[in-house]
């Protein structure tokens, strides 16, 4: 009888030593103890993060040739918010995880908005395949706790948050979408701001606009939720 084979973990490379490393780290004062730890038990750890975010996510929009040499930036990056850590917070892991995804959506959309101009969003080919607003990975990985969680958030405060009604219009489609998430096909398709404009009868710069502010707060909540498990108020 074959013997099952066991769960491969998804993270070995950040383990529980790489989170003792950066406590251990950014205790120290003493720059060739830093280096010595930060080379021997950080660095790996920050690289296959780096890795794993870019394509996971599929952020190949670049400037560079080479994906190592992106790789390099966003750890380059990930070592300069060390310090911003703080201990005792939540995990590291989710931390940087973070940290570095908030990097690579910053950098995806810049190469992006290069490449295509200021074309209309609508126009985007459908070989590109992009979610601009609303990353369609993101969304599809998120835990369905946590977006029941941000979606009775949201219920609650689309007034707060929006004084026009055409945004609010808006704000209540793109929660709509959200709600009937089974069919999760939707945002693999350019097709999701016609389908806003349609519903709404409303222009894509007025969409753009409230759906950049609800991805937002889509991120404070994520990463509060990573770090809590709940969502508070933002306001």
């Amino acid at each position: 009888m074959a013997k099952k084979r066991g769960r491969k973990s998804k993270r070995l490379y950040f383990t529980e030593d790489t989170e003792l490393a950066i406590v251990e780290y950014l205790a120290s004062e003493d720059q060739a103890l830093r280096n010595k730890i930060y080379n021997e038990r950080i660095h790996y750890s920050f690289y296959k993060l780096a890795e794993n975010l870019i394509h996971t996510f599929k952020f190949y929009y670049t400037e560079v040739d080479d994906l190592e040499d992106l790789k390099h930036e966003v750890i380059t990056f990930l070592l300069e918010k060390l310090h911003y850590f703080k201990v005792g917070k939540g995990k590291a892991f989710s931390y940087f995880s973070i940290v570095g995804k908030n990097y690579l959506i910053l950098y995806n959309n810049k190469n992006y908005a290069k490449k295509k101009g200021k074309a209309d969003l609508i126009e985007v080919d459908t070989d590109d395949n992009i979610l601009n607003e609303f990353d369609r990975n993101e969304v599809r990985n998120e835990k369905v706790e946590f977006l029941d969680l941000y979606i009775r958030y949201m219920d609650k405060r689309i007034y707060k948050m929006f004084k026009k009604e055409s945004e609010i219009k808006v704000a209540d489609a793109v929660l709509t979408i959200f709600k009937n998430r089974e069919n999760l096909e939707i945002f693999n398709k350019k097709a999701i701001y016609i389908f806003i404009r349609e519903i709404t009868k409303e222009e894509t710069p007025i969409i753009t606009k409230v759906v950049k502010k609800m991805r937002t707060v889509f991120n404070e909540c994520y990463a509060e939720y990573l770090e809590t498990g709940y969502i508070y108020n933002h306001e």
